[in-house]
């Protein structure tokens, strides 16, 4: 019997199956809980994420993913209601981000570039999106049926804050095209539409004479208008929380469209987004994104699938850290829902698999748009179900009204998210400038580097590979530690390396602490470090040294084992092999602090004769 099925029977818990049902679909429990007086909260939480982000998703398609503008909307109107049924997080909304948007649009590119779409192609770039999304669904879905909710810990700080700030930079000059009224002229260059960001800034340089003045003035001001709206509500919302409902970005959209149309800026040369419509004409195309015929697009997207996966999660994680469940929440919330990260890439999973047969953008949990949720009243799922419904009307009815905005508006929006994905960089380079960490700053400036001058698919590789390398180098490094007696004490023991002065050594003694479970992982160099503990005392000593530690106290060496919690064949292998070679040179060799007798590293201990 389990743990947990012999912790029900002990207390009276009858109904276990109902009890898994309602963990792994929390929508059963929220459900339940829902009141009337939540749902004012919900729907203005709701209208005001709608207000901020169908026009965002609209900037992410057409500009990052470049794929219809439409599929931009398809990510919340499936993502959102499904992460309601399945997610964790009741004030968590799902929708798509710019960095994942980006990456998707590079698969499209390349994709374009090798012949397999065309620039206007738009049918086959949206089956392109369909198939990395689902794709990115799948791989957080894997993980988390196979319990990798840790996999957020993979990447390092200076490894995402590198990258991210790097993203920011490209988005920033890629919108410039645009902005300025460059876009057809950047196609007829060879190498600029697809080529690196210094590909581009160059391109920016030597045809600035040519920008379109009207594009640049309302690309330039609706940027302008943004962020001085950004700054005065973040100085504002400490006195007055109100002017969070403010739709800023909604109204310059709105304004835009009806100055074009008035005064007929498209008539002028501003270009607009014209008909939004899917690129089969009905209004949610269903597509499966793994079809054999799609495979040639699954191998080349599927480096960067998995990590649009990473990134998403690793976002997702933090918003959903940063909100919490609903365990411990005051008493007008939900309760009893408590955050699972395994959970949560199902939830994600499953949604970004259903948004990939539509052909919709990768969709995760934003921490921005979560905050919104929470700070306008969302205290439920609901407002993600909410939402759904909104996109839903917007796509079936109000997208004609679209038909005048200008595309610079868009691109200025992007531009504002590009800054804020810039902006924090500064904050984390003073930090480790502070601290002198070399080598995280290297690790950040060289991702940047390789991102801006080459391609995003360096950065990722570079990063990716460099922050697996560092979590290997530690998993595999031996924590063994050399032990001496503390002064006037008879059984006072304290690592001998990080107080040389304070301890005395046993004479003819050599003891050793292993502090951690031996595994194939960390055994490999354990030989090593236990040579270099008997010939200099320390395992921080170049092996170019002579032996400075004299020989006579290595004739009994005595391991410390109470932190070997846990050990596998080959940590076994590597320890007998140890072992006997102490004793073949006539040294003995004994354990304290062991394990019980019924305990599983005591019995490997006996099995493979280390013990006697």
């Amino acid at each position: 019997m389990s743990t947990t099925r012999w912790l029900a029977k002990t207390h009276g818990v009858r109904n276990k199956r109902r009890m898994y049902l309602v963990y792994y679909f929390p929508f059963l429990q929220w459900v339940t809980q829902y009141r009337w007086s939540f749902f004012k909260g919900d729907l203005v939480a709701a209208l005001t994420m709608a207000s901020f982000y169908i026009p965002m998703s609209l900037s992410y398609a057409e500009n990052l993913g470049h794929i219809p503008p439409i599929n931009g909307l398809y990510s919340f109107v499936f993502n959102p209601f499904i992460y309601a049924l399945l997610g964790s997080c009741p004030q968590m909304v799902v929708g798509p981000e710019a960095a994942g948007s980006l990456l998707l649009g590079t698969v499209v590119k390349t994709s374009i570039e090798g012949g397999q779409s065309g620039d206007e192609d738009d049918a086959m770039n949206a089956r392109i999106a369909g198939v990395v999304t689902g794709m990115a669904g799948a791989v957080i879905f894997v993980a988390g049926l196979t319990r990798l909710g840790f996999l957020d810990s993979v990447l390092s700080r200076p490894f995402l804050r590198g990258f991210i700030s790097a993203i920011g930079f490209v988005i920033l000059v890629d919108q410039l095209i645009p902005e300025m009224g460059l876009t057809h002229l950047a196609k007829h260059v060879g190498g600029v539409s697809h080529g690196s960001s210094l590909d581009k800034i160059i391109f920016l340089v030597e045809n600035v004479q040519h920008a379109h003045g009207l594009t640049c003035a309302v690309a330039f001001g609706s940027f302008a208008v943004i962020m001085v709206c950004r700054e005065v509500k973040k100085r504002l919302q400490p006195r007055f929380p109100s002017v969070a409902y403010i739709p800023d970005r909604f109204l310059v959209v709105v304004l835009s469209a009806v100055f074009t149309w008035q005064f007929g800026w498209h008539e002028q040369g501003l270009e607009i987004l014209g008909d939004v419509r899917s690129s089969t004409g009905a209004p949610f195309p269903f597509r499966f994104p793994f079809r054999p015929t799609h495979m040639k697009h699954v191998r080349s997207a599927m480096s960067t699938s998995f990590l649009i996966a990473l990134l998403g999660f690793f976002e997702s994680s933090v918003a959903a850290k940063s909100l919490g469940g609903s365990e411990g929440k005051h008493e007008d919330g939900l309760q009893g829902i408590s955050l699972s990260a395994n959970r949560e890439l199902v939830a994600l999973g499953v949604a970004n698999v259903v948004g990939g047969c539509f052909m919709a953008l990768p969709a995760f949990g934003g921490y921005g748009r979560s905050k919104v949720n929470a700070s306008t009243g969302g205290k439920t799922p609901m407002s993600s179900v909410l939402l759904s419904l909104i996109t839903i009307i917007c796509i079936l009815f109000i997208l004609p009204y679209f038909y005048y905005l200008p595309k610079s508006v868009l691109s200025s929006m992007i531009s504002v998210v590009a800054y804020s994905l810039v902006e924090e960089a500064p904050h984390d380079i003073s930090f480790f400038l502070r601290l002198r960490a070399i080598p995280e700053l290297f690790l950040m400036s060289l991702i940047f580097l390789a991102t801006i001058f080459y391609s995003l698919s360096l950065g990722i590789a570079l990063g990716i590979g460099l922050s697996l390398l560092s979590v290997i180098r530690h998993a595999t490094k031996p924590r063994i530690q050399i032990l001496g007696k503390v002064p006037g004490t008879s059984a006072e023991f304290e690592n001998a390396e990080t107080s040389p002065g304070n301890v005395e050594f046993v004479d003819g003694c050599l003891i050793v602490k292993i502090p951690e479970p031996l595994t194939f992982a960390n055994t490999g160099d354990l030989k090593g470090r236990l040579r270099r503990l008997e010939l200099y005392g320390t395992t921080a000593a170049h092996p170019a040294l002579p032996r400075v530690r004299d020989q006579r106290h290595n004739r009994n060496v005595i391991f410390d084992i109470h932190g070997v919690t846990g050990l596998d064949g080959s940590g076994t292998q590597v320890l007998k092999e140890i072992v006997d070679g102490y004793v073949g040179r006539g040294v003995r060799v004994f354990f304290c602090r062991c394990p019980r007798e019924e305990h599983v590293v005591w019995k490997l201990f006996v099995k493979s004769g280390i013990v006697e």
